[in-house]
């Protein structure tokens, strides 16, 4: 069937494959398998919204859950909902959220661990320090901001560059593919750009390239046009980049295409969710890394609606109920490809939510430190990582009188973990999180 000259353009639009600065001469790819000692990927799953991360893991002892349910008011959840865990370290004993199984399970094999009260830092920060207003990360509270400032990973709004597109940059000579190291499932991202590298945006169960070029004359005739605009030599440097990038993005789609078209079926049945198909997707792609020649990888996946200022109660049992069974079919299908420890998944968010309720009494504001957890074979699982707030409102960790805790955390000490785990050299994480060296522990145990 013919094709319009808006449907051109609309097919064009979706190839942001974009791998161009990666893209040799020597080649389209590294053909040659590699073998799963010498693989490692990283998986985000981006919570949008500002997740509440208090109402994810409660405190289940009962004179801090009484704690817990003095504050929380209608947000409480009842104590007999709670998903028992008993981490290693300590005596204090937690609970999931009731829509978590999932998470109790992967955290009771030891597979999962949770990273306490963790969000962006400029540099150690105590209560007076923020109440003087020294050294804070741009625009706290603001979920535009502190988006951009949890994927860039430098404290600052204003930055064209996230840190897995850097930690991408620093791993290309281990990567040795022409492939693109990073993956977004869920559209665009400043997590996934780097200096050198772009990343490509996969589309889950719909990964194709231009429509209208098949064998007839008309699709020659269209494909050679096409062709002759990609290689003209306008002398406009914008122009011949986009064209690079298209010209690529084809080669990218079709290789693609080929490895999964010849990959081996996965049997782990995911659920029929938007994150459900993208961790599906992500999946299928890792199943097909010796054939794009990839030794190392990052995705980018996501789910929203976490900006709960009203409705959290169920709001927040529907979301959980999508992560929950996602996460679990993805812990299954990196079992039958056989790597299992080869792959480290974690969440990031916005920010947390304010610990007390806000007006409506049945949502929440604004927080700043979260919770965050990270699954894996790798992953020292099993416990807690990092330091608790102290649930007490106004008290030595809330900067307000409503439960906004200062985190213990950088999002920096985070990745740096992720990055030396994924084969960064630990001279090279200064720049990959340029505030790293205000920490004096810049590197976390749960790997």
């Amino acid at each position: 069937m013919a094709q319009s000259r808006r449907e051109f353009i609309r097919c064009c639009s979706y190839l942001t494959m974009a791998g161009a600065a990666s893209f040799t001469k020597l080649g389209l790819i590294n053909a040659l398998a590699q073998s799963t000692a010498d693989y490692k990927a990283l998986v985000c799953v981006f919570l949008f919204g500002g997740n509440d991360g208090n109402n994810m893991i409660v405190p289940a002892d009962t004179a801090a859950y009484n704690s817990y349910a003095a504050a929380r008011g209608a947000l409480t959840l009842p104590q007999s909902s709670l998903l028992p865990i008993s981490p290693a370290t300590g005596s204090a004993h937690y609970g999931f959220h009731a829509q978590l199984p999932d998470f109790q399970s992967l955290f009771t094999q030891k597979k999962m661990a949770i990273l306490a009260n963790c969000g962006v830092l400029v540099q150690p920060t105590t209560k007076a320090q923020y109440l003087a207003r020294t050294a804070l990360p741009q625009n706290l509270f603001s979920h535009s901001d502190q988006q951009t400032e949890t994927q860039a990973g430098m404290g600052v709004s204003a930055t064209s560059t996230g840190w897995a597109g850097r930690v991408a940059d620093k791993v290309q000579a281990i990567n040795n593919s022409q492939f693109p190291t990073v993956i977004s499932v869920a559209g665009s991202s400043i997590f996934c750009n780097g200096v050198q590298t772009q990343p490509a945006t996969v589309t889950p169960g719909n990964i194709t390239a231009l429509a209208g070029f098949g064998t007839d004359a008309g699709s020659t005739a269209r494909n050679t046009a096409l062709q002759q605009l990609l290689t003209l030599d306008s002398g406009l440097s914008l122009v011949q980049a986009t064209s690079g990038i298209t010209s690529h993005a084809q080669d990218y789609v079709k290789l693609l295409n080929s490895a999964l078209a010849n990959a081996l079926k996965l049997t782990t049945t995911f659920p029929a969710t938007s994150i459900g198909n993208q961790l599906s997707q992500v999946a299928q792609i890792i199943g097909v890394r010796g054939s794009l020649g990839l030794r190392r990888q990052i995705f980018f996946a996501s789910i929203g609606g976490f900006d709960t200022h009203t409705g959290q109660t169920p709001t927040q049992q529907n979301l959980f109920g999508q992560i929950g069974p996602a996460l679990g079919a993805f812990d299954k299908a990196l079992q039958e490809l056989g790597v299992e420890g080869n792959v480290t998944t974690f969440t990031m968010s916005d920010f947390a939510r304010t610990f007390q309720p806000n007006s409506s009494g049945d949502g929440s504001d604004h927080g700043w430190g979260n919770h965050q957890v990270i699954f894996g074979g790798a992953v020292k699982g099993g416990d807690i990582y990092g330091t608790m707030p102290t649930l007490a409102l106004g008290g030595p960790d809330d900067v307000s009188t409503n439960g906004r805790w200062i985190p213990s955390t950088s999002i920096d000490q985070y990745g740096a973990t992720l990055a030396s785990w994924f084969g960064v050299a630990d001279t090279d994480l200064t720049s990959v999180f340029p505030n790293l060296g205000n920490f004096p522990v810049q590197k976390l145990a749960f790997l």
